[in-house]
């Protein structure tokens, strides 16, 4: 049966010019607004090596007697630990009294197409780890591994067990193949050495798509028309475009490195398996003897939660607790429920292992 429109030509003149002052005041605020800028947090950089950097924050006089070093993804930058003064994982951690420091993979390029997990886990994670551990003369350090930057920290812990003193992993993936993981069933289907063997590197551009085409709707429509919603509000707008600006500066992916992290984790899904190999070398997640808190997002639809529960099934250590956060892959770290939950929950979780 059909149903007639029912609209009020009152409301529908008043929305009509509710949008045309929001849009021209956006308009106003566009043309003035420089380039949204992140990660302000003080810091000082203390080491260096082909395109990575190692930065330490000193925002703050550390209390804790054992360093955080953040192993952030090969995926987007690190910047997302440090979007703004009010969302910043970094300066809550360091507020916490944390002494923070943070590996920054920089930008691939054509000289790393062979670079491989090895390069990256024994070789650059393994350096910034002893960099670390010298300024503070310690054995051992705590690792914060997020997303790619977990499973990579997975793997070192197991490889280097008396580096690490206490492992956090956030939104990190353990079991690739849960049925609710829409990427890993695309991955699985994915001829991954016909793609390195013509792209190389992996485009940055390539590699956004995908993300945003598994929530084509929100990520690509949604989002951009609530944005009408804040085009007269200069601060709201400018936090919008930092976001985007962060979702749109990413590095290319080193093309042999993609493809052993496709081939053996979501293909083969050996990381649970024990039978994945970095440098010749198995990576057995009994191994993993350290206390180990595993953070994961509820509402995550890049990393789905029973991704990560899978880790207490698999994990060696007797020490483990798991925390489940309220929110998304990136409302775990820059949302208002995030800054007042997961940094503390981190810092005392260290503390109580001090």
């Amino acid at each position: 049966m059909y149903t007639p429109l029912r609209i009020d030509p009152t409301r529908a003149l008043a929305d009509i010019n509710t949008f045309q002052r929001k849009l021209a005041a956006g308009m106003g605020h566009l043309r003035n607004m420089r380039e949204p800028d992140y990660a302000n947090t003080p810091r000082e950089l203390v080491y260096s090596e082909d395109k990575l950097k190692v930065w330490h924050f000193t925002g703050a006089a550390p209390t804790s007697k054992t360093p955080l070093l953040i192993v952030y993804a090969l995926v987007n930058t690190v910047w997302m630990t440090d979007l703004q003064a009010d969302r910043s994982m970094v300066r809550n951690l360091l507020e916490q009294g944390e002494d923070v420091y943070l590996i920054d993979w920089g930008y691939p390029d054509g000289a790393d197409r062979w670079l491989t997990l090895d390069d990256y886990i024994n070789g650059y994670l393994d350096r910034c780890v002893d960099v670390v551990r010298q300024r503070h003369d310690l054995e051992a350090i705590n690792l914060l591994g997020i997303c790619q930057g977990g499973a990579f920290s997975l793997c070192y812990a197991a490889l280097h067990r008396d580096k690490v003193k206490n492992l956090i992993t956030m939104v990190t993936p353990v079991d690739f193949q849960t049925p609710d993981n829409m990427l890993s069933h695309w991955c699985r289907n994915l001829d991954v050495d016909l793609f390195v063997d013509t792209m190389g590197n992996i485009p940055a551009g390539l590699m956004n798509y995908v993300y945003l085409t598994l929530k084509p709707v929100r990520l690509n429509q949604q989002k951009y028309i609530g944005m009408v919603d804040i085009l007269d509000n200069p601060v709201e707008l400018e936090n919008f475009l930092r976001m985007e600006r962060w979702i749109f500066d990413s590095p290319d992916q080193a093309g042999e490195a993609f493809r052993q992290f496709i081939k053996d984790f979501y293909q083969g899904n050996k990381l649970i398996k024990g039978t994945l190999e970095i440098g010749g070398q198995r990576v057995d997640l009994g191994k993993v003897t350290q206390p180990v808190l595993n953070i994961f997002a509820e509402q995550d639809h890049l990393v789905p939660p029973d991704a990560s529960r899978a880790l207490g099934e698999h994990v060696g250590s007797s020490d483990y607790t798991q925390l489940a956060f309220k929110g998304g892959h990136i409302g775990i770290y820059v949302s208002g429920r995030a800054q007042r939950e997961v940094p503390p929950a981190i810092h005392q979780w260290l503390r109580a292992r001090q």
